[in-house]
């Protein structure tokens, strides 16, 4: 009982911590970075108790293998705190999700959400693409609040399937319509990062991002409807119901993406005139853009009611994560900094003559990486330097091309990543189980990817 009672007012401590880096990102203080990498540690400390057996055991291996990484560099260990803290803004992210999640809840539209995915689905073949363009269309807008709210109405729907089967159907069709959104995003981390890499011009670039989209979700969709298509829909629930209004469903949904186009202008602009990253941007952005937004519809007193206990829960309830991101961020910088950068570089190095061989090489480079906690981002720069050398004789277009999509593919097969994280929480399955029934999805999108940047050289 004295832990449990410890546990829940765990939200207090850990959003002091989270309050630090949002200062920090301002301050720039190296002091404070490294005092907020003191308090991570007591984090992972804390957390580790509270953690479930896989994530204790995921926590102590990054930790075992970034320690013998870490040994192979002259950095001393008081340096260690400083090592913690690079995913923090990822955790304050993630801390601060509720909050939309809340006032999309409030507003009601995840009911009309729900009534979109019922309109004339008679088995989960027809349910497949427009669970997949659903999640597409608010991802745009939402980035992981889209896959979340998207999982939990088909949770709910799909909920008199077996389990096994509801479970393959939510992690295929959401987090494949996620990727294809954030495949041409100029918002999106990993699209700027490849960008940022290669010098080329986003323009000269979009076109081709969207044409590896549409195929790819033609494709999937092609898939999904001959795949699910021998299962009945199961819910019954769209047949009890009166007809839906769709005039009102139809201005529903053009509310909800006024509201989110609204939301990701203020983004870019705060983004832009403060030069804050886009993550940062958002996390701080959520909660007022949130408040104001239900203030506006009425809703503000069902917004506080839904918002803070679940903020709270979701709060308390972070350990899991705390101790995968704050042992991640070690084994990341560890790995970054040590001598085993060279037996990743040199494969591409050797067959930098034969180009779609080497596309091909990054793409699964990408993957066997994310499978073991790295970091799309980290991976982009772990091959830095074999993308610099591969620039002087190769088309900076290709080669962004196959950046972006092989990282954004990693994001259905990385078992430590936050998406898949948040989908095993979310649908209680092993994250292994969802990286395998991607796996075939994130190769082919990537093979789809190599393929295009192949024929621009």
């Amino acid at each position: 009982m004295k832990q449990h009672s410890i546990f829940r007012y765990l939200y207090i401590f850990y959003s002091f911590v989270f309050l630090l880096n949002i200062i920090n990102v301002f301050l720039e203080s190296e002091r404070l970075n490294y005092i907020i990498g003191i308090f991570a540690i007591l984090m992972l400390l804390v957390s580790f108790f509270g953690a479930s057996r896989l994530f204790k055991i995921l926590g102590c291996a990054f930790l075992f293998v970034g320690a013998i990484a870490y040994l192979t560099t002259d950095l001393p260990i008081r340096a260690i705190p400083a090592f913690l803290t690079s995913n923090m803004s990822l955790l304050t992210l993630l801390a601060m999700l509720p909050w939309m999640n809340s006032v999309v809840r409030s507003g009601r539209f995840d009911r009309s959400l729900n009534n979109l995915l019922n309109v004339n689905a008679s088995d989960l073949g027809k349910l497949y693409p427009r669970s997949s363009i659903t999640t597409l269309t608010l991802a745009s807008f939402l980035n992981l609040s889209a896959a979340s709210i998207s999982q939990d109405v088909l949770k709910e729907n799909l909920g008199s399937l077996k389990r096994s089967l509801r479970n393959s159907f939510i992690s295929t069709a959401t987090l494949r319509g996620y990727t294809l959104a954030l495949l041409w995003s100029p918002l999106e981390i990993l699209v700027a990062v490849s960008i940022f890499t290669t010098g080329v011009d986003y323009v000269s670039l979009l076109p081709w991002l969207l044409l590896i989209a549409g195929i790819t979700f033609i494709l999937d969709s092609i898939w999904g409807r001959f795949h699910y298509k021998k299962y009945s829909y199961g819910n019954n629930n769209s047949l009890k119901q009166s007809p839906i209004n769709m005039k009102k469903l139809t201005k529903k949904i053009i509310h909800l993406l006024i509201a989110l186009v609204l939301f990701l202008t203020l983004v870019i602009f705060l983004g832009n005139q403060f030069n804050l990253d886009f993550i940062f941007t958002v996390t701080i952005l959520i909660f007022p853009f949130a408040f104001l937004w239900s203030f506006l519809m009425k809703r503000s007193r069902s917004f506080w009611a839904i918002g803070w206990n679940t903020w709270k829960m979701k709060t308390n309830t972070m350990q899991n994560f705390i101790v995968l991101f704050l042992s991640l961020s070690f084994f990341e910088v560890s790995i970054s900094e040590s001598v085993f950068l060279d037996f990743i570089q040199q494969p591409v190095i050797a067959v930098s003559e034969y180009p779609l061989l080497v596309f091909i090489l990054i793409q699964v480079i990408f993957i066997f990486m994310s499978m073991f906690g790295v970091h799309p981002i980290a991976t982009i720069g772990i091959l830095g330097g074999v993308i610099a050398t591969l620039l002087e004789t190769m088309n900076p277009v290709s080669l962004a091309i196959v950046l972006a999509t092989s990282s954004v593919a990693t994001l259905t097969v990385g078992a430590y990543g936050l998406i898949v994280q948040l989908t095993s929480l979310s649908t209680n399955q092993n994250p292994y189980r969802i990286t395998l029934n991607n796996l075939p999805y994130a190769l082919g999108f990537g093979l789809v990817g190599s393929i295009v940047a192949y024929f621009l050289l």
